[in-house]
């Protein structure tokens, strides 16, 4: 498995290719994700509210990333060995949209998947590094439960707070699931944020 940065979900097209900037490149976050995990698991502060100051601040290249992901996902082998089927059926999606098209020129269908076609590794490794982001979230719920911890604050910078937004769904689907809030707040003249987990409080669902 290989984490690189590729940018932005393509937008294929028969006159070319153009990004959708609202669906980023998931490899943008998980240097964050994985940071959090380290900082988690090396806390000893015990269960409860935890601030975590002792983030490394680091970047870590793709290599590392892997191997970081390795240590903390218990299933990492399994969810990146479907990338290959699920990046196969995202290509075979957009091609049968293409050829069912009647309002384009043969033309202009061949230039079309010819598109599909030439961006099928950007693709894959757009699905690797979603299934990476979706790897850390998990082994981040599952070490807030694995460690009892109702409630985490940390600065809000470097994507740290992006990665706690992401985590809520996981966290609203995770077993047990957990109703859990953001909020951002001045401390001392620098923003932090607080994720929430909220035990005491009944989930509805």
């Amino acid at each position: 498995m290989e984490l690189k940065y590729v940018g932005a979900k393509p937008i294929v097209s028969s006159k070319g290719v153009s990004f959708d900037v609202t669906q980023p490149d998931n490899y943008t976050f998980l240097n964050a994700a994985v940071e959090l995990l380290e900082a988690l698991s090396a806390d000893t502060t015990g269960e409860g509210k935890v601030y975590l100051n002792n983030l490394s601040g680091k970047d870590y290249n793709g290599r590392q990333l892997a191997e970081l992901l390795k240590k903390h996902c218990a299933n990492e082998a399994d969810v990146f060995a479907s990338r290959e089927e699920e990046t196969s059926k995202m290509v075979n999606k957009y091609t049968d949209q293409v050829r069912e098209n009647d309002r384009i020129t043969a033309d202009e269908r061949s230039a079309w998947l010819g598109n599909i076609k030439a961006m099928r590794d950007y693709y894959l490794q757009y699905v690797t590094n979603e299934n990476a982001y979706r790897c850390a979230l998990n082994a981040l719920a599952d070490q807030l439960d694995r460690l009892h911890i109702d409630e985490v604050t940390l600065a809000a910078e470097r994507n740290y707070g992006l990665v706690l937004s992401h985590l809520i769904p996981v966290l609203t689907h995770h077993r047990p699931p957990h109703d859990a809030t953001l909020s951002v707040d001045d401390k001392d003249g620098a923003m932090v944020v607080t994720l929430d987990l909220n035990r005491s409080k009944p989930l509805n669902i």
